[in-house]
C-alpha cells in the first residue's frame, strides 16, 4: 500500500526525528559523563586501595621489627634476671663467708654506722661506755634501725643492705 505523505506531515516527522536525535545526543552525553565519573571514581578508589596496601605492608614490616626487638629484649631480660639471681646467691654466700671468717659486727646509733668491732660483746661494751643500758641487748626488733638508739648488726648485712637501706 502506498501512502501519501503531505509536506506538513513530512515536516512534523522530520522535526520528531531531529528531536529524537537531539535527545539521543543528550542521553549519550549524560551517559558519557556518568561513565567518565565512574572511571574517575574507580581510579581514585584503586589508588586509595594501593596506598592503603602499601601502608599496611609498611606497618606490617614495622610490627615485625618491633616483634623481633621485643623478643631480643625479653631474652636479654631473662638473661639479666638469671645473672641477678646468680649474683644475689653469690652475695649471700660471700656474706655468710664474711660473717664466718671475720665475725665482725657494726654498732649502729639510730641507724648510722658508729663503729666496727670484732665481736658483738665488744660492741656492747663500747655502747655501754657511751651510755647504752647494760644487759638491754636482745634480738633485733622489727622497728627500723633509725628508731633504735643502739643496734648491733653483722658486718655483712650492713655492708650489703637489703631494700636499699641499712639495718
Amino acid at each position: 500500500m502506498i501512502r501519501i505523505i503531505t509536506r506538513t506531515r513530512l515536516t512534523a516527522l522530520q522535526q520528531d526525528a531531529d528531536g529524537a536525535r537531539e535527545r539521543a545526543r543528550e542521553i549519550q552525553g549524560a551517559a558519557d559523563r556518568a561513565y567518565a565519573s565512574h572511571l574517575r571514581t574507580v581510579y581514585d578508589l584503586t589508588a586509595d586501595v594501593e596506598a592503603a596496601e602499601r601502608t599496611a605492608e609498611a606497618e606490617q614490616a614495622d610490627a615485625e621489627v618491633a616483634r623481633e626487638i621485643l623478643e631480643r629484649t625479653e631474652t636479654q631480660l631473662a638473661d639479666a634476671r638469671a645473672t641477678v639471681a646468680e649474683q644475689a646467691a653469690r652475695i649471700d654466700a660471700l656474706s655468710g663467708d664474711l660473717d664466718s671468717i671475720a665475725g665482725a659486727v657494726v654498732l649502729l646509733h639510730y641507724g648510722q654506722l658508729h663503729s666496727l668491732h670484732r665481736t658483738a660483746r665488744a660492741a656492747e661494751l663500747h655502747a655501754q661506755s657511751l651510755g647504752a643500758a647494760e644487759g638491754g641487748w636482745g634480738p633485733p626488733s622489727a622497728r627500723p634501725a633509725s628508731e633504735v638508739a643502739w643496734r648491733i648488726q653483722m658486718l655483712s648485712s650492713f655492708a650489703v643492705p637489703e631494700a636499699g637501706g641499712t639495718g
